[in-house]
């Protein structure tokens, strides 16, 4: 929890700044999506080999060696900026995508040896950890800049500090404090049938295993669309509010506020997922996604009704996160889990880079209002899988038992 809040100052300080920078390195809206676009991608792409690290070795270097990623990233963003070069920056972006991944694989880490009567209440724990630094980050754009000038950098380039910072403290403490290892203890405590071995899956393998399972299949679907929704709109928002006119701070306190509804509910959302169950909760998200885009995208240049579709945003995340993480986990054997994660991470990372890809293409054609709507219309595949798996549930229960 300790990395968690150190991590999410280094995730909200890039988040608040990433477009901005873009911005002014380009002069094009068309490229401002580009950073958020990298760092997804950069999870996408880290997400697999830290996986694969955490299974050989354990969480400590996993997590350790993709905050230290994280921390060459914030580094190279920062020579790139004064340097000018947008590619070089674009580097930057992709490493600290590590960082992203390092935050988002942590929740499975507090799902290791967790029960499933409270797997969602005890991930959603390590998520709301995000909270205190993630609201915090956006926040620190001014301060953080006063740091840049002191030091003779652009005040810009003050977040990307506090985010290289973020990310230099959650790689210590999770070095230092994470012991005993949760997967090592929770692989030491499994019981032997036999010794038989781990099924080691290729990520073509994991796709065709969760593909298989209707629920792990609407699990994946569902959080995928509920990142790829959140990335896109988020993305777009502070060029939107910058183009009518707020001011940095405002802009700050928009997308602090976004992800306090990403995060800060998140045990409340654990709770309900264990309680109302998991695909309830995943299709609650969804509608809340719905309604987010709804008052987003009709706000113009009300900057509070931006703001509460940007809360409503997070939210609509965080109930696809939570409940999509507890019912993969619930879906499949312990065999074929850890790759299966690694894998919906990677897929899931994959859509918030075409979202946040498309974003400022989707801004320049049809507007903010239109990027919206777009986004909303991508939740209706996990209303489809919803009914699918529903009546794959029935059909299973129904079927007469086998005589003779």
């Amino acid at each position: 929890m300790l990395a968690q809040v150190a991590g999410g100052v280094g995730m909200g300080s890039m988040l608040a700044v990433g477009a901005l920078i873009a911005l002014e390195l380009t002069g094009s809206d068309a490229w401002s999506g580009a950073p958020t676009t990298m760092i997804t991608l950069g999870a996408a792409l880290f997400a697999l080999p830290l996986a694969s690290l955490a299974a050989r070795h354990g969480r400590r270097p996993g997590l350790t060696a993709g905050w230290v990623l994280g921390v060459l990233g914030g580094t190279v963003a920062i020579i790139a900026t004064m340097l000018g070069t947008f590619v070089f920056f674009l580097v930057g972006m992709v490493l600290i995508g590590s960082g992203t991944a390092t935050n988002l694989q942590a929740r499975h880490a507090a799902a290791d040896l967790a029960s499933e009567r409270s797997r969602g209440r005890d991930l959603s724990i390590v998520v709301w950890a995000t909270t205190v630094g993630s609201v915090l980050g956006p926040n620190l754009i001014a301060p953080s800049g006063r740091v840049a000038a002191f030091l003779g950098l652009p005040e810009l380039l003050g977040p990307v500090l506090f985010t290289t910072a973020g990310f230099s403290l959650g790689a210590v403490l999770t070095f230092v404090l994470l012991r005993p290892d949760p997967l090592v203890t929770a692989v030491a405590a499994r019981p032997r049938d036999g010794g038989t071995p781990q099924v080691r899956l290729s990520v073509l393998g994991a796709l065709r295993v969760i593909g298989s399972v209707p629920r792990a299949l609407l699990a994946v679907a569902g959080i995928v669309v509920s990142h790829t929704v959140m990335v896109g709109v988020m993305t777009m928002t502070p060029v939107h509010m910058s183009h009518h006119g707020s001011a940095l701070t405002v802009i700050g306190l928009t997308i602090s506020l976004h992800i306090a509804g990403m995060y800060a509910l998140s045990p409340v959302v654990g709770w309900l997922t264990d309680r109302f169950g998991r695909v309830s909760m995943l299709m609650t998200g969804q509608v809340v996604l719905v309604v987010s885009a709804a008052v987003a995208g009709t706000a113009g240049d009300d900057e509070v009704l931006v703001t509460v579709g940007l809360v409503l945003l997070g939210l609509g995340w965080s109930f696809g996160l939570v409940s999509g993480t507890a019912l993969l986990a619930d879906s499949l054997d312990a065999e074929v889990r850890p790759r299966a994660q690694g894998v919906s991470d990677l897929v899931m990372n994959l859509g918030g880079a075409a979202g946040g890809a498309l974003s400022g293409v989707a801004l320049v054609q049809v507007g903010f209002g239109g990027l919206n709507l777009f986004a909303a219309l991508l939740t209706l595949p996990v209303f489809v899988l919803a009914l699918r798996a529903g009546r794959a549930r029935r059909d299973r229960d129904t079927r007469p038992a086998p005589t003779g």
